[in-house]
């Protein structure tokens, strides 16, 4: 059965092949039927109101079927629905049906048996239709979730450590804890020589996934792990006061992944990594994680240059400075 409601549109510069379509169609049962006797009226109105079926004549003047069709296209790349379109042609040859389908054209009638051919592919668009409808539909709520779930999304899918939104969450519960309990926190970013120039973009990630692993080795089971990007990742850990956050107390890390050679598939390859540190107490809260996120950043030059971990204590009077 018919779908009286199915949006279809006639271009026809041609009045009366115009009324023929439409008056064959209305006998079939459909109702929303519209006319433009001009591809660019076609557009104009399409860009108002999309049409589920697009009935056009291939030869028109200024701009003909297939053109019209890669117009429609393109409208359709910044939307969320797809127009199935039909040309009416006098010609024949399979050279015309593979242009048509070339350019985006679905199905095409020729004019010599419109009468018989015309309703049959209406209807066999009809079904198409609302299948397409409900594919885009189920597409959009699927964006929709993954969007939702990327937003809560805590996890590096990469190599399994937080990411982070996570190290903002844990840094969050750092410093309130800090601020009600006491003792004191370090802060450490570690950022890694970026290697894709040289060995490409599936290396760097290898590179990444092994230096995580050594990394979780390296930290202590209540100290946070975390991968920010391709080249940086962040530890965050509770001591009990500032002496014992110091570069000493975390050079094992410096060490373990500037000294120590990292297994590849290219082989045993050695990594270039600065380690920046902040450290605050609790007679510095209330502070604000991008502080230390800022501050820490700062260092890497300083970490950089030195071949050491960069330390640096942040104030309250420091964080709250424009």
């Amino acid at each position: 059965m018919p779908d009286p409601n199915l949006s279809i549109m006639v271009v026809d510069d041609a009045r009366f092949s115009s009324a023929l379509i439409g008056r064959a169609l209305q006998q079939a049962g459909y109702r929303d039927i519209r006319y433009a006797g001009s591809a660019s009226e076609a557009l104009a109105e399409l860009d108002r109101r999309p049409a589920s079926v697009l009935l056009a004549d291939w030869m028109m003047p200024e701009m003909d079927g297939l053109e019209l069709t890669t117009q429609v296209r393109l409208l359709e790349e910044f939307g969320e629905h797809y127009t199935y379109i039909i040309l009416l042609t006098g010609g024949d040859g399979d050279n015309l049906l593979s242009e048509a389908f070339d350019r985006g054209v679905d199905d095409f009638v020729n004019k010599a048996t419109v009468n018989e051919q015309l309703v049959p592919r209406v209807l066999a668009a009809d079904r198409l239709c609302g299948t397409m409808q409900r594919l885009l539909q189920e597409k959009r709520l699927l964006a929709h979730n993954i969007a939702n779930l990327e937003q809560r999304n805590v996890v590096d899918a990469l190599t399994g450590l937080g990411n982070l939104r996570y190290l903002r969450q844990r840094l969050g519960d750092a410093l309130r804890q800090l601020e009600s309990r006491g003792g004191a926190l370090c802060y450490l970013l570690i950022s890694l020589e970026d290697l894709r120039s040289r060995h490409g973009e599936g290396f760097q990630r290898e590179l990444l996934y092994n230096i995580a692993r050594r990394l979780r080795n390296m930290v202590r089971p209540l100290d946070v792990l975390v991968r920010l990007d391709d080249r940086q990742f962040a530890v965050v850990a509770m001591v009990n006061d500032l002496r014992e956050c110091s570069p000493s107390s975390f050079r094992r890390l410096h060490d373990g992944l500037n000294l120590k050679a990292l297994k590849t598939s290219e082989g045993f390859l050695q990594v270039n990594a600065a380690v920046a540190m902040v450290c605050v107490d609790a007679s510095d809260a209330p502070l604000r994680i991008d502080d230390l996120l800022r501050q820490a950043a700062e260092q890497l030059d300083e970490a950089r240059s030195s071949g050491r971990i960069a330390s640096h204590r942040v104030k309250r009077t420091q964080a709250s400075a424009p």
